[in-house]
């Protein structure tokens, strides 16, 4: 069969200790007023004041929008596009987790596009103008979004949340500086670690994954698997948090142009309805959503674990696959990922809306690009696999782990 392959990223990456220095040239060529958005933790760390007395060096204005929290909702959006049309700011500068970039994202969309956010879902709505220009600058290592041409926000009166991929949304520059994830607590460390890792692994699984996206993901996968322990144990680890950054990175151009699979459909109603950061609810979902999916891409398995684990060289690719699951499986569990009734859901609030979680899921689209295709009967019985899932129920060979 003949591949043909379309591969999108911003226009300009700056990767790298110390790379936020190229944020002046970027935005001189941009405008001289830029909206920053951000959040009010990177505000008390000084990094936002930072930024903007860097900027006016450089003789651009930013304009601070410090709303946006762990997850990105609608109404952020609409205060941070009334803050940008009010100050006539010409492009946006993201600082902060995946919540502030998407945020940023959406705003640029709104600026030059007519209509609402929920009316780009599912390509319901082309993109018709270009959005204004974005820096993408990330401070945890995770989303990937400063390399994808995707959005996530929470609609805040239907309880969903809105996924819009089209390549207009790329950001312009995308500055990745890992120096900026060490300020990055450890529970937002370990989420947004192993959100860089369901990323890397749903595109190397996807059924659109192609021979680039492949390359990226199992390269984003090693990284991770041989840098997120040192990370969780030591947060002032910089070599390990250079490499993870560039995981990070790795995985979002991965499953920017390969998709993202039934992992990422089944959590953004979790993170919708219940308030889970969008990292830990993929990390909850990840273990017992590869034990699913794992007949159906024995293979995949298989090269993800020639990758990561030692000494299986004289095993099957069945056998493999399963060791892959299993070291997965303890990863989660060495990182205390809990399960979502660990985590503090009450169970019959969580059985009152399987029903729509799962809807919405398959709504997504996402669950159609898994190797492995679930109903939506499929879905609700994970979704309670996953409320009490044991991290513990498992038996590794020569302890490749």
């Amino acid at each position: 069969m003949n591949l043909i392959a379309e591969i999108r990223m911003p226009n300009v990456i700056h990767y790298g200790r110390g790379s936020l220095s190229k944020l002046g040239k970027e935005a001189n060529e941009l405008g001289s007023k830029a909206l920053l958005i951000s959040d009010k933790p990177l505000s008390e760390l000084g990094y936002v004041d930072k930024l903007i007395d860097s900027l006016e060096v450089d003789n651009v204005e930013a304009i601070p929008y410090l709303g946006v929290d762990s997850e990105t909702k609608d109404t952020h959006v609409e205060e941070a596009l009334t803050l940008f049309h009010e100050n006539g700011c010409a492009f946006i500068i993201a600082l902060g987790g995946g919540s502030c970039i998407d945020a940023a994202k959406a705003v640029a969309l709104l600026a030059r596009n007519e209509g609402e956010l929920i009316e780009y879902v599912g390509n319901r709505k082309i993109i018709k103008n270009d959005p204004v220009p974005v820096i993408a600058i990330p401070t945890t290592a995770g989303t990937g979004s400063e390399v994808t041409d995707a959005l996530v926000v929470t609609h805040t009166i239907n309880d969903i949340k809105m996924m819009i991929k089209q390549p207009k949304i790329m950001p312009r520059v995308a500055i990745v500086d890992p120096i900026l994830t060490l300020s990055a607590p450890k529970m937002i460390t370990v989420a947004t670690g192993v959100d860089a890792l369901s990323h890397a692994i749903e595109a190397f699984i996807s059924r659109k994954s192609n021979p680039l996206s492949n390359t990226l993901a199992l390269s984003s996968i090693k990284l991770i698997a041989d840098n997120i322990q040192r990370v969780y144990e030591d947060g002032n680890d910089l070599e390990a948090r250079t490499q993870m950054a560039l995981a990070s990175m790795q995985a979002g151009i991965a499953f920017s142009n390969a998709s993202v699979c039934l992992v990422h459909g089944m959590s953004r109603p979790i993170g919708a309805l219940f308030k889970v950061p969008h990292g830990i609810s993929n990390a909850m979902l990840l273990s017992a959503v590869l034990e699913f999916s794992e007949s159906s891409c024995i293979e995949k398995l298989a090269q993800i674990g020639r990758t990561i684990l030692r000494d299986i060289e004289q095993y099957s690719d069945e056998v493999i696959a399963r060791e892959t699951v299993l070291f997965i499986k303890k990863l989660c569990m060495d990182l205390t990922i809990p399960n979502l009734e660990t985590w503090g859901i009450k169970e019959q609030d969580f059985e009152k809306v399987l029903d729509k979680m799962a809807t919405d899921a398959l709504a997504s689209g996402s669950p159609s690009n898994n190797p492995r295709i679930p109903s939506k009967e499929e879905i609700i019985n994970l979704y309670r696999v996953s409320f009490t899932y044991d991290y513990s129920n498992m038996k590794l060979l020569n302890n490749n782990v």
